[in-house]
Order: C-alpha cells, then structure tokens, then sequence
C-alpha cells in the first residue's frame, strides 16, 4: 500500500540525514546506455584480452549482476571487470534519465536542514560526474559507491551504509534510507536503518512492502513535499 502524505511527513519528521540510493530514486542509470548493452560490452572486454568467461555470464543482462558473477568464478579478473564497469557507468550517467522529484528531494531536504548521503551500488567517481552535470554536488553531503575491485561491498552488504553513517557523525535512529530494490531493504535492515520503499515499477510496492520498508512511496516527489511539510510545521 502506498503512504499518505500524513504517514510519510511521520517518518520524515525526526530524520536528520537521508541515506539515498542513485539508480532509481536519483535518475536512471542505464536509461541510454542500455544495461545489457553494457554487460555485452563488458564481455567484449573480456574476449578481446583472451580471457575465458565463466559459465551463465551470457545470458546475465544486468552489469552489476555480472560483476558479482565474475568477483565469485573467477577473482583473477574482479579488478578488471570492475574498472571497466566503472568507465561504462560514467558513460551512462552522461545520458541517464532523471528521476521526476528526485531533484526536488535532494533540494527539499537540504532546504530543511537534513543531510542527504548517496548510497549506491554504482561507482562513486559516476555518481560524482551526475550530480555536477546536474548541477547537485552542493546538495550532498557525501557519495558511498561500491568499494573499488570489491563486489562484496554492494548491497545488500550495509557497508556502504554503515560508511555514510560514520562519516556524517549519524546513527540509525537519525537516519532514514530510500531505496527502489528488495537489496536496499534488506541492507537497510542489516544496517538497523528504517528504510522508504520507492515502487517505480508495478507490483514493486508489494515487494517492498514485504521485504521490510515502513512505508512505501510510488513517487519521489511526494518525499520532496513531505520534506517541504515538515520543514514548514
């Protein structure tokens, strides 16, 4: 089910720093530059060096997926893979599809004195380029992305949460974390953070729901308002 307004400016109220996912919530990473098209590029990379890709990596469409794939059969080639994807997700941020209201939210939430951390399965130096073409560094107080040549770093792991909560001086309690996939739940849960479901899809609410989130939203604007809200009660 879908927060009221009432039951999303609830949640926000206390909150002191917003932990914020980037693909989905921030804009669409691979809206241009297609995901698979991304993972068969990053194929491409490995033929072209004469390396043997493990099986199940061709028929695997998702580069973040692949990465896993590729950090779990063959460790030789984790470093590489991950520089690569690096320079592939820069590119795609180049062409990435804004979330409607996600701006809104970063600006919202600055405007009522609350510190935004971007926490991200994506590479951070990718993150960084979006958010100053986007004219939005000033609005984030830092950007967690995946440990270099560490895919066990992503989430569900709540590293990068853990991370962001160190470097902000905040604790669960202050903190609440915006995430549009069941892995950013479940990271949430591990990092004993509340988390704000985004369904951007159908049935993605349903999902989120039960993978924990307290409450569940199906825009990114309506988190903006309810930021508005609270900073105006």
């Amino acid at each position: 089910m879908i927060a009221t307004p009432d039951q999303l400016a609830a949640v926000l109220r206390p909150v002191k720093h917003i932990l914020l996912d980037f693909d989905g919530p921030v804009c669409s990473v691979f809206a241009g530059l297609p995901a698979p098209v991304v993972a068969r590029r990053l194929r491409e990379g490995w033929f072209a060096a004469g390396a043997q890709a493990p099986p199940g990596v061709e028929e695997e469409t998702d580069p973040l997926a692949l990465l896993r794939l590729i950090a779990d059969a063959r460790p030789d080639l984790t470093a590489s893979t991950d520089t690569a994807l690096a320079t592939l997700e820069n590119e795609a941020v180049q062409v990435a599809r804004p979330t409607p209201g996600g701006e809104s939210l970063l600006r919202a939430a600055v405007l009522s004195g609350r510190l935004v951390s971007v926490v991200s399965n994506n590479a951070g130096a990718a993150i960084e380029s979006y958010l100053a073409e986007h004219g939005l560094t000033d609005y984030v107080a830092g950007v967690f992305g995946r440990a270099p040549g560490e895919p066990s770093s992503m989430k569900p792991n709540p590293r990068l949460l853990l991370e962001a909560m160190e470097a902000a001086g905040t604790g669960p309690v202050q903190c609440v974390f915006i995430g549009d996939a069941v892995r950013d739940i479940e990271a949430g849960e591990a990092a004993a953070v509340p988390t704000i479901g985004y369904a951007n899809k159908p049935g993605k609410d349903a999902k989120l729901a039960a993978a924990g989130a307290v409450i569940v939203v199906d825009s990114m604007q309506h988190i903006a308002d309810a930021l508005t809200r609270c900073s105006s009660s």
